[in-house]
Parts: C-alpha cells; structure tokens; sequence
C-alpha cells in the first residue's frame, strides 16, 4: 500500500473534487486491453478489485493508472528490415532506397507488434481532499506526467496545480546539514548528495555513511550544495529529500509496521487501514515538511 516515491502537486484553492465527480470523469479513460496494433496504451483500474475507479474515504482517494507497453527493440526491427530489404533486392535488381527503406521499418514493425512482450506497470494518485495534497507514486517525470495527462482529459477545470515552497530544497538541506541540525521533528540519516552548482556538476555521495561536519563544509565552501538527503520523520517513516522537491524511497518504520499488522482482519479491512494509516502519516509529514522549507507560496496556498 506504501507509496514508496511521491511527486508531489497540490488542489487548488478554489476545486472542489468528489470520488462521484472522479469516476464519472475517469469512466471514459477505463483500461481496455490494446489490439494486435497498439504498441502502447493506458487507462485507469479499480484500485481494489471490487471498488469503483475512485476507491475512497474519510476525504482520501487513490486510484491506479495501468500501462501496458510492448517491447520491440530497435535492434529487432532493424534485423528483420535488412532481411526483407535483401529479399527485395533480390527481385527487384537494386538496393532499396532511402524512401523504401523507411516504408520496410514500419511495415515490419507493424508484422512484429502482434508477437512483441508486453510490458505493465501500475502508477498510483493519492489525493487528500481534506489536507489539499496530490501525490503520484513515480520516480520519473514523464510517468508522473503521463498521469497529468490523462487526468487533463476528462477534469474541467484541471483542478492540480504545482507545489511552491518559500526556501529552495538545495538550500534548506545545505543549510540543514552545514550547521548539523534537522529541522523540528526530523533526523538527518546516512545518505547524502552534494553536488556542484557550477559547470564541473561535480558530484559527492555518501551512501549508508555519516557525514563529518567538516569535511562537509568544506564541499559546500567549495561550491556545492545538498541535492540528495535521507530523512526521518518523528521516528515513523523514512524518505530521501531532493532537490526538486521529490520524495524517494518512503518507507513506514517498525512503530507503524507493527500498527499496521495489528489491524488484519479481512482483505477489505486490511486495505481500508492500511490507506488510512498511509495518508493519515503522510499528510502529517508533508505539512511538517513544508513548514521546514518556510511554508507554501502564496500561489498554491
């Protein structure tokens, strides 16, 4: 159930988002599995088997992105170009040219897509009608954009906007590591990336290891600051800060793991507590993070 990455965005002031409104606009862009033809396609899932598109309560929604994509290598295409365009040459008396060449490539990936391995993937949205948070569970731009995408296509006005700190994340971690001092409620973990704000982009990473203080003023009198910082949150969920404002590698520790397992009762409970523990922890955390980076802009307040 964990989001383990969240690209995070927020509602805007003035939208006003229910499940009903979701799954009446979703519905239109429901998964259907593609044909023999499409190399790719996508559309939403229940994220639970027997829930609506919009699986929600209390204010909290998710729902399930699928993707599926047919893998055909380049390589593959090119091969099978060849040997038709050899075949070709044979009949005809000359090398096909640029042009036909061209036409073969398509005609081949067209005659190869239908025996093409199918690759899916499920992308996650939670969104907190209450608290005004958006999170995709994406650790790659253009998978977090695919879902804005699609979501643009059904929801008049597009009700999610960009989330806009007051102090620059590269700023508040340099900032935090070089005086040795987290911000209220979080610890400073082991991981850590200082990279170069020059052309050089040289780049510094220490991984499971502490950081001394010196050595780390040094870099950052040297030019660099913090774009990469493993935290911890009130000794209940780990994650790593960059400097985009992304969130990696979330993750509930022991104390929540064990309330979690706590709640077992059926498949249907277990969702249900599970999804309430995660965005009841993690709209917690974001505000605390926030107000660490100096609270919201006047823009997506």
């Amino acid at each position: 159930m964990w989001f383990k990455n969240l690209k995070l965005y927020r509602l805007a002031s003035n939208a006003s988002l229910t499940a009903a409104d979701l799954e009446a606009a979703l519905e239109p862009l429901a998964f259907q599995p593609g044909g023999s033809q499409d190399s790719q396609v996508s559309g939403w899932l229940p994220p639970r088997e027997d829930s609506g598109l919009a699986y929600a309560q209390h204010g909290q929604i998710l729902l399930r992105l699928q993707t599926e994509k047919k893998l055909l290598p380049a390589t593959v295409v090119n091969q099978a170009s060849r040997a038709r365009a050899l075949q070709m040459e044979e009949q005809q008396g000359y090398k096909p040219g640029r042009k036909q060449m061209k036409e073969i490539k398509e005609q081949m990936t067209m005659e190869l897509l239908p025996r093409a391995f199918v690759i899916a993937h499920d992308t996650r949205v939670w969104i907190d009608t209450v608290n005004r948070w958006v999170a995709i569970d994406a650790a790659a731009a253009a998978r977090s954009d695919e879902v804005l995408g699609l979501l643009a296509k059904t929801l008049t006005p597009f009700p999610i906007v960009p989330l806009h700190v007051e102090m620059s994340p590269a700023a508040a971690m340099t900032l935090w590591l070089s005086e040795d001092e987290a911000p209220a409620g979080f610890t400073i973990d082991q991981d850590t990336e200082l990279r170069s704000t020059g052309e050089s982009r040289a780049t510094v990473r220490y991984v499971r290891q502490t950081v001394e203080l010196d050595e780390v003023r040094r870099h950052i009198q040297a030019g660099k600051q913090c774009t990469r910082l493993a935290m911890t949150w009130n000794d209940r969920v780990s994650f790593v800060l960059t400097d985009n404002l992304d969130i990696k590698r979330v993750a509930p520790l022991d104390v929540l793991k064990e309330h979690q397992d706590a709640q077992a009762a059926n498949e249907a409970e277990q969702f249900e507590a599970d999804f309430a523990l995660m965005a009841g922890e993690l709209a917690r955390m974001l505000d605390d993070l926030v107000a660490a980076l100096g609270g919201m802009r006047s823009d997506t307040k």
